[in-house]
């Protein structure tokens, strides 16, 4: 299907914006939001990981109704335009943009960690950075090979990491006294973790912003958000009690490759290659979908006059906005050469937290339903809060700087 007066075509169907999530969120969780939240929880994260997943259910619902409401790319940027007024259609905007160009860095820098863990700082910056060109270049030639790409990344990903499981179950020496004692943190701990695995869970928005190039997305969002997201839970669960279980709460809060290393204590170690190739895969395809994200927020926002209007421009062939995603791959791969994966986890969490809690306001004035989006936007609150600290000024103040942004803009207006 071809695009329409300027639009973008309607080409991905369920099972194409279910893997988009998929994509999104095993990548980026498995391989990357464990370690800092056994770091902060111990043997809690399992708590924190229920606590993300409820979080994540409400965000997800609400997201999925505005979706069949609003079909149009851009997300809570346009829901919250719709429904507070512009200022809080910016300002989710804003942080959407900015929290997930910062999981685009964190994500193109697991790759280059996996494929060349040895490697120094230099050689790894150019990697992560060809691995932004890779996937700015495939997401150019259209939306449609974008997401068969995922298709194959996010099967790669999941064979991998069903292998490591049963490795660490199997060949291993998993024992339930790892998890002593339970829930090893308190309350503070635990939220702190959910927080930080909140991010391994913001996959499923890459549908939501994806509403203009599905088809029927009345019907087709709300059935691909939640069963995206059910996956996942299961996947998550299962792997991190195994991890648990046979690394116990401290070295898991300490390694940078939790999976690899739990594979390595086990007598199938030739697995280990298999699983860092598997990361980095996965990790490739959270890039492809992260960019495939921002590269449409961009352009909604674009579109209406609160980014450059150059950025709003559609590909005539292509049918994608080309000048919004060569921006963004621009913008992630300066980024790279200095964004901390650890801080940028916790720096992304605030920011769609934020976007996030924006997105239940909005959905609560549809007057529906109110229980699960005032459920939602009490639980983003709650766990933006308990980040870390450097994680929530540095987060505040790009919002700040976003706000203002907007406020001189009107101004300037009038």
């Amino acid at each position: 299907m071809t695009a329409n007066s300027g639009g973008l075509a309607r080409r991905l169907g369920t099972g194409d914006a279910v893997v988009v999530g998929l994509s999104s969120m095993i990548g980026a969780g498995v391989f990357a939001a464990f370690a800092p939240a056994a770091g902060v929880a111990g043997s809690g994260l399992l708590l924190g990981l229920a606590v993300a997943a409820v979080v994540a259910y409400c965000n997800a619902t609400s997201s999925a109704r505005l979706a069949a409401r609003y079909p149009a790319s851009g997300g809570t940027y346009v829901y919250g335009r719709e429904r507070l007024g512009p200022f809080w259609g910016h300002l989710a905007g804003w942080g959407f943009v900015v929290g997930k160009t910062a999981s685009c860095a964190a994500m193109a820098l697991t790759v280059a960690l996996y494929v060349a863990p040895d490697a120094g700082q230099p050689w790894r910056s150019l990697l992560a950075v060809a691995a932004v060109a890779l996937v700015t270049a495939l997401n150019y030639r259209g939306v449609h090979r974008s997401a068969f790409a995922a298709k194959i990344l996010v099967t790669v990903s999941l064979l991998v990491l069903a292998s490591a499981v049963v490795a660490m179950l199997v060949a291993g020496s998993p024992s339930a006294e790892r998890l002593a004692p339970f829930p090893g943190t308190g309350v503070t701990g635990v939220l702190e973790s959910a927080g930080l695995l909140f991010f391994a869970f913001a996959g499923y928005a890459r549908i939501a912003t994806l509403g203009e190039e599905v088809r029927d997305p009345a019907r087709t969002i709300p059935r691909a958000v939640p069963l995206a997201l059910g996956i996942v839970l299961v996947v998550y669960a299962a792997l991190a009690v195994t991890l648990l279980l046979t690394l116990g709460p401290s070295a898991l809060g300490t390694a940078t490759d939790p999976v690899a290393r739990a594979v390595e204590t086990t007598s199938w170690s030739w697995l280990v290659p298999v699983v860092r190739a598997g990361a980095a895969l996965a990790a490739l395809g959270a890039l492809l979908a992260l960019v495939l994200g921002v590269s449409r927020t961009v352009l909604a926002m674009a579109r209406d006059g609160h980014l450059p209007r150059p950025l709003a421009a559609v590909h005539p062939r292509f049918a994608v906005p080309h000048h919004a995603e060569l921006a963004v791959g621009v913008v992630v791969a300066v980024l790279v050469s200095t964004a901390d994966l650890r801080d940028a986890i916790g720096f992304s969490s605030f920011a769609v937290l934020v976007y996030y809690a924006i997105a239940n306001a909005s959905a609560w004035t549809l007057r529906a339903d109110r229980v699960v989006p005032a459920l939602g936007l009490a639980g983003c609150v709650l766990l933006a809060v308990h980040l870390p600290l450097s994680s929530v000024l540095s987060g505040a103040l790009v919002l700040a700087i976003g706000a203002v942004t907007y406020l001189i803009r009107q101004g300037a207006q009038r």
